[in-house]
């Protein structure tokens, strides 16, 4: 697919997500402009970055409003994972909600196509498996995940209440369980709980009886698709899921990291959180359709590429650089 020289704006664009798409949108001749507040992003991930002379840093928090010339918004800005996102739920609910008004404003002002990065989680605890965007979902309210649930769901709201009320070229896509190089290694998110577990010899965490099943696509395609959709025709807006169809147990995928790592660790299990969802594993028929894309990374190569970069990180102090 071609793409055209365009000003890209990236928030949460030194987070894991996000510096992977700075990356591939410099790599397609983009002007980038990365806005991070630095809660969960980290410097070091477009550190690499800094000399191109089409990359800019800019310390904002997107709860606040920005005013900048752009052509087009990747809006990826909230913590990701529960460990994060619990930590403060109001900020997370302002993330989400006041940071899709101010980025939806500034599209609109400058005439900037948007894509919001939304989350599988607006299906919550799912009664329909595998979860098609038609599916309306199973949330709770009012629980401790649902600073991060209800406050994505507000902004898909908001994204296409922008596009029937002042016509704004708008595009959603959401986000299943994504894994790679980058992730933060104290997010709490399975795979890097387990590959960290594994590679310190730790005891490797399973919450409950460890059959609730979650599908893993590996960060290179979701960029991939996250850049195809932002150059689909004006009336496609979604929301499009975007993930890996293939589902694995966290006792399967705890075994699997176990083998590559070659780790003594233990499988223990300790008891499930509140809203943890049984089933989660997207149907993707519409990406195939519409973006012609699916993923093409197996859940074994790329966990030996996260594993190296996690191996990488735990040898330098500190750990957690």
């Amino acid at each position: 697919m071609s793409y055209f020289s365009a000003r890209c704006l990236v928030t949460g664009g030194a987070g894991f997500l996000g510096s992977h798409l700075c990356e591939r949108l410099l790599d397609h001749g983009h002007e980038v402009l990365c806005v991070d507040n630095f809660f969960t992003g980290r410097r070091t991930n477009i550190e690499h970055l800094l000399d191109n002379k089409r990359f800019e840093l800019m310390r904002h928090d997107v709860t606040f409003p920005l005013y900048v010339e752009v052509d087009r918004i990747y809006n990826l800005a909230c913590p990701a994972s529960p460990v994060h996102y619990q930590h403060d739920p109001v900020q997370t609910t302002k993330t989400s909600v006041h940071g899709a008004i101010n980025m939806l404003g500034l599209a609109r002002r400058v005439g900037a196509k948007i894509l919001q990065a939304s989350t599988s989680e607006v299906y919550g605890d799912p009664s329909v498996h595998p979860q098609p965007e038609e599916y309306w979902g199973n949330v709770n309210t009012i629980g401790i995940r649902s600073c991060y649930d209800e406050g994505k769901r507000c902004a898909e709201t908001l994204f296409f209440d922008y596009r029937r009320q002042h016509d704004l070229a708008i595009k959603v896509v959401r986000i299943f369980n994504t894994y790679g190089p980058r992730m933060h290694p104290n997010d709490g998110r399975v795979v890097s709980n387990f590959v960290v577990q594994a590679l310190k010899g730790e005891d490797i965490t399973v919450f409950g009886d460890g059959e609730q099943t979650r599908s893993f696509c590996y960060v290179d395609d979701l960029v991939e698709a996250i850049m195809r959709m932002m150059e689909t025709p004006a009336d496609v807006t979604g929301p499009i899921n975007i993930g890996n169809p293939g589902e694995f147990s966290i006792l399967e995928l705890a075994e699997k990291v176990i083998a590559l790592t070659g780790s003594n660790s233990k499988i223990i299990r300790l008891p499930l959180p509140q809203d943890d969802p049984k089933q989660r594993r997207p149907d993707i028929t519409k990406a195939k359709q519409i973006l012609d894309w699916e993923p093409t990374i197996r859940l074994e190569e790329g966990l030996k590429k996260t594993i190296s970069y996690f191996d990488n990180l735990l040898a330098q102090k500190p750990a957690t650089a």
